[in-house]
């Protein structure tokens, strides 16, 4: 055979073989299981930034000051940074689905424990934010969940629909202020139960582990991509891209209303609309890395995340404002999808531990720009240092790709666009 044709007897050609086709998307993975997963995700993160829209009437409670508003909207998120290892362990350990079970019956356990007993201190408030670490957590197994019934064509698709459970932020903002004025924010933490417990049950119908699951590891084994600088890469690009977005979830309603003087239902509406654009395009940012490489899709998303941070810091107005944030939520959501093109062509072997390094990084950054943006806040009586720190990061972001483009494309072989 040659070129797709076969050869008979004195080197005449014959009709061609026909390529095997490929399959679509639908059909190359496990439907049901990407839908668990992006159910899963989608509820545990509306519960992660629960305390984001409901930090103006629990500040108001509470008498928090500014610095304290943003640690207490950034403690989850470093919670679950911290977690997502813990997570990327047990899904190499046991498997993504009983790892994804655990998890949401702590978060449920831990959110019916808090409406029942009351929060009524600042420690209060830290306390639920590491149980609801938890939740964040869930990124480190929804994503395994689904990659791993995907070929590396379709990665970028496969990681970008599970990923798109970011959308449940967007729950968050539109319904927590709303509930909190009529039932109080405390009742909230209760009624949350309700969907989550929903959404357990249907993951359980419907998850399924892939049935290529690597064997188990030693725990050194576990660590070994931190041996690797492309590890640190995307740990660093991630940072940035998720870090920006959840950081900018769990503090826009602070941010609405403390610099524009909007109520809380307000505020929760304009957070909305910016996270609602994050979350929408974290499939696309996928689907794009999968057509025209990870790298190229960065290098785009860095830079308008950084003009679009830098416009926030002197917006004089609340359209201005959601304008810019609009702008750098789309980018920061387009990069999300694009890095996780990126992780499983270069760690497929190492998925779930890689994820939840990755996925920490991405906490990290996170925790990083909602606690310096009350810091900021509170010391210079303006977010404005926070938003100008974090665009320099983004650009900082931009320079390293192009110190590793040329170095990946030459060592990478994985039959994807990077």
């Amino acid at each position: 055979m040659r070129d797709g044709f076969e050869l008979a007897g004195g080197g005449a050609e014959i009709d061609p073989v026909p390529a095997r086709p490929k399959s679509t998307f639908w059909q190359a993975g496990h439907p049901p299981t990407l839908i668990a997963a992006f159910l899963y995700f989608d509820l545990a993160f509306m519960v992660w930034v629960l305390l984001g829209p409901l930090a103006p009437e629990i500040a108001k409670t509470l008498q928090l000051t500014a610095a304290e508003k943003g640690l207490m909207v950034a403690t989850p998120t470093l919670a679950g940074a911290l977690l997502r290892v813990v997570n990327g362990l047990l899904v190499d350990r046991i498997g993504p689905k009983r790892s994804g079970a655990i998890s949401q019956i702590i978060v449920i356990a831990g959110l019916f424990a808090a409406w029942l007993l009351g929060v009524n201190s600042f420690a209060g408030t830290l306390a639920l934010g590491v149980i609801l670490g938890f939740a964040g957590a869930s990124f480190a197994i929804a994503l395994p969940l689904a990659s791993r019934w995907y070929p590396p064509e379709h990665q970028g698709k496969a990681m970008g629909f599970a990923g798109m459970g970011n959308s449940g932020t967007v729950f968050a903002a539109l319904f927590a202020p709303t509930l909190a004025k009529w039932f109080g924010w405390n009742a909230v933490l209760g009624l949350a139960c309700i969907p989550l417990t929903l959404v357990f049950v249907a993951y359980m119908a419907m998850a399924k582990d892939a049935p290529n699951r690597p064997a188990p590891k030693s725990l050194v084994d576990y660590f070994r991509p931190l041996k690797v600088p492309d590890a640190w890469w995307l740990m660093a690009f991630y940072s940035v891209s998720f870090g920006g977005f959840v950081g900018l979830a769990a503090s826009l309603p602070i941010y609405f209303t403390d610099r524009f003087g909007l109520t809380p239902i307000t505020a929760g509406y304009c957070t909305a609309a910016c996270v609602f654009a994050g979350s929408l395009v974290r499939p696309i940012g996928g689907a794009l890395a999968d057509r025209i490489g990870g790298i190229r899709t960065l290098s785009g998303v860095f830079a308008v995340a950084a003009m679009a941070l830098a416009a926030v810091s002197v917006a004089p107005s609340v359209v201005s404002a959601l304008a810019a944030f609009v702008l750098a939520m789309l980018a920061l959501g387009t990069g999300n999808g694009a890095v996780f093109q990126l992780v499983p062509q270069r760690f497929q072997a190492e998925i779930g531990v890689m994820t939840g390094l990755v996925g920490m990084a991405g906490g990290i950054g996170g925790f990083y720009l909602a606690s310096s943006l009350g810091l900021a806040k509170q010391l210079t009586g303006s977010f404005s240092p926070g938003f100008l720190i974090f665009a320099a990061l983004a650009l900082l972001a931009w320079a390293g790709l192009f110190i590793v483009k040329g170095s990946w494309r030459a060592a990478w072989s994985t039959g994807a666009r990077i």
